[in-house]
């Protein structure tokens, strides 16, 4: 492991953590919780293969990532984070705060996107308004699986899935989505540019941020 031969906690800190792609691994096993190898590397694309299992394994040997054997029906390794790893969350969330702006001009043609990174801006920016009222469930349609977007016990939560009957239901691009997300554009203003809404604009509305200035146009995942 190449060290920076310094004697503070932040460049210490990047001794174990400033390779290329750790972050991620760890962003994706918050996000994810313990998975499957072949889980974490459809989350990261564009890792090799070879290049994963060599992090994965500086990660266990730093005490941030454990694996387990998990029994039937599973019956494979699954790799998570140990209390250590999860303490990196504040962290990796304020990265991913700070990098809001650097999103604004929306994706590069090249750029892989997975709904399940929305579950960070959403995290971030979505609050129940009216916890008092009766819960409501939103569906996003962003990408290549749905994410639902869930009112429990006055609290706002993200998952993976689709919903029978949801209150509404979002779909448009991932850079109108998360700017909707965001506060970079209220609803209006997004469904002018694409952004469609079918069902409840009161349940959209009733979890969505205050409109943000207009350099936050988008989040990170």
């Amino acid at each position: 492991m190449r060290t920076y031969g310094q004697y503070c906690s932040l460049a210490k800190a990047l001794d174990l953590l400033g390779d290329r792609w750790t972050l991620l691994i760890v962003r994706e096993l918050l996000l994810q919780g313990p998975c499957r190898y072949t889980d974490l590397r459809r989350g990261l694309p564009g890792i090799a293969t070879n290049l994963l299992a060599d992090r994965l394994r500086e990660l266990e040997a730093a005490g941030v990532v454990a694996r387990e054997e998990a029994g039937p029906p599973i019956a494979t390794t699954l790799f998570g984070l140990t209390p250590r790893g999860e303490e990196l969350k504040d962290a990796l969330y304020a990265l991913g705060l700070w990098g809001i702006p650097l999103m604004a001009e929306g994706p590069a043609p090249d750029d892989a996107f997975r709904n399940l990174w929305t579950t960070m801006p959403g995290d971030l920016f979505l609050r129940d308004r009216t916890p008092d009222r009766p819960p409501i469930t939103i569906e996003v349609r962003a990408g290549e699986d749905p994410m639902l977007i869930e009112t429990v016990d006055g609290e706002v939560r993200l998952r993976r899935g689709s919903a029978e009957d949801p209150d509404a239901v979002l779909s448009g691009s991932p850079d109108m989505i998360l700017a909707v997300i965001t506060g970079g554009l209220d609803l209006a203003e997004a469904e002018a540019r694409g952004l469609c809404l079918e069902g409840s604009r009161s349940s959209v509305s009733r979890v969505l941020p205050e409109r943000a200035a207009p350099a936050s146009g988008a989040a990170s995942g």
